[in-house]
C-alpha cells in the first residue's frame, strides 16, 4: 500500500483452483465431504453437507469432478448458494447435471427439517 491507501481498495488473490491429478475415489469422496461441511457460511454448510450425505457415495467419478469443481472454483460461497437455491442463474460451466440434481436438492420437496449438518456416524454405518 501506499501512503493514503486505507485498504478498502485491496483486492485479496485468491489461488486458482485446480483439478486434483491421479487422487483415488475414495479418497475425493472423504475430501469433497469435509469440503462440504466445512464453508464460508452456515447455510453452503448444512445445504451441501446433507446433499453430500445422500448422493456422495453414489457419485459416478465424473460427477464428483462435477461437483469438486462446483464447490471449489468459485471464490464467493454466495454464489454458490444463489446458483443452488434459483437466485441468480449458474454460469454455464456450472449448469450440469450435479448443479440440476443439487438445486432439485434445494427445493426441499419432502419438507424435510435442515437446521443442522447431519452426524458422521451415518460414515460407519457400512462398515460395520
Amino acid at each position: 500500500m501506499t501512503s493514503g491507501d486505507t485498504g478498502r481498495d485491496a483486492e485479496i488473490q485468491l489461488p486458482v483452483w485446480k483439478e486434483r491429478k491421479n487422487e483415488t475415489s475414495e479418497v475425493k469422496r472423504a475430501r469433497l465431504l469435509y469440503e462440504s461441511r466445512k464453508r464460508g457460511m452456515l447455510e453452503n454448510c448444512i445445504l451441501l453437507s446433507l446433499f453430500a450425505k445422500k448422493y456422495l457415495n453414489t457419485m459416478t467419478d465424473a460427477q464428483m469432478a462435477q461437483y469438486d469443481r462446483l464447490i471449489n472454483e468459485p471464490s464467493n460461497d454466495w454464489d454458490i448458494y444463489y446458483w443452488v437455491t434459483g437466485a441468480q442463474e449458474p454460469p454455464e460451466e456450472f449448469n450440469n447435471e450435479i448443479m440440476n440434481l443439487l438445486q432439485e436438492f434445494a427445493k426441499n420437496r419432502d419438507m424435510e427439517q435442515r437446521l443442522r449438518q447431519p452426524d458422521l456416524e451415518y460414515l460407519f454405518k457400512e462398515a460395520q
